[in-house]
């Protein structure tokens, strides 16, 4: 992605920049970007490079282009607030976009020692792992991976394959409610298999997040892990 000299590309720059100014609401959804010259003046370099720039705003799905036309917005960040009551589906809806997750993967395994700390079991003792793609109004914006021990909730491998939401899944096994304590925030860099799903390339920026759940009684009941596509999720703190 670099060139001999260590810098960055003109025309990753040019995406970068134009990234930048579609999250700050500086362009929204539906709006024209500016033509092919005058972004060439704005930066001050030819069209071609431009035009490469563009090039991977559409492939990321931010900018749609129409022959004659120009090139549009597609979509801005999501808010998604982080607090002690997370809610996907409530998350999305409140933020105006329509949720979705994709199941990628049910499996029971063992817990490894940093994810047998987290919910309070022995190193070794079985889980329930869930791994899955959440969109909003059909875009990745976050691939996940849910953790759920299998010892206090042994119904809940059934739970998830009726429904692909948690809060439904951790209600038909007896939790009527739960709350967010904890959560931590690592920026990371995709994987080539996360860049894949989330459509962005390998290498790119991403926001971790790794989180524990527990239920109204004090027990955890979920520890998640979830890769958030750096330039589509805007995670704001609240209660």
């Amino acid at each position: 992605m670099r060139n001999g000299s260590g810098k960055t590309p003109i025309w990753k720059a040019i995406a970068d920049a134009l990234r930048s100014d579609i999250a700050e609401g500086r362009y929204g959804p539906g709006d024209k970007l500016p033509t092919e010259a005058a972004l060439a003046e704005r930066f001050g370099v030819n069209r071609h490079t431009v035009r490469h720039g563009i090039s991977a705003l559409v492939e990321e799905g931010l900018v749609r282009t129409r022959r004659g036309a120009g090139a549009f917005v597609a979509a801005t960040p999501t808010d998604y607030p982080i607090g002690n009551r997370v809610r996907f589906h409530e998350n999305l809806i409140a933020a105006g976009r329509r949720p979705e997750k994709r199941v990628l993967a049910l499996e029971e395994r063992a817990a490894t020692r940093g994810e047998a700390h987290a919910l309070q079991i022995e190193a070794g003792d079985p889980v329930c792992a869930y791994h899955g793609l959440s969109l909003a109004d059909g875009q990745p914006i976050a691939v996940f991976e849910s953790l759920f021990p299998l010892g206090r909730l042994p119904g809940i491998p059934a739970a998830l394959r009726a429904t692909s939401s948690v809060t439904q899944a951790l209600l038909r096994v007896g939790v009527d409610d739960y709350i967010r304590v904890s959560t931590r925030l690592t920026a990371v860099r995709a994987t080539a298999t996360n860049a894949l799903l989330l459509q962005v390339a390998e290498g790119d920026p991403l926001l971790r997040s790794s989180s524990v759940n527990q239920s109204a009684q004090g027990a955890p009941v979920e520890y998640g892990r979830t890769w958030f596509a750096g330039d589509r999720v805007t995670l704001t703190l609240g209660g």
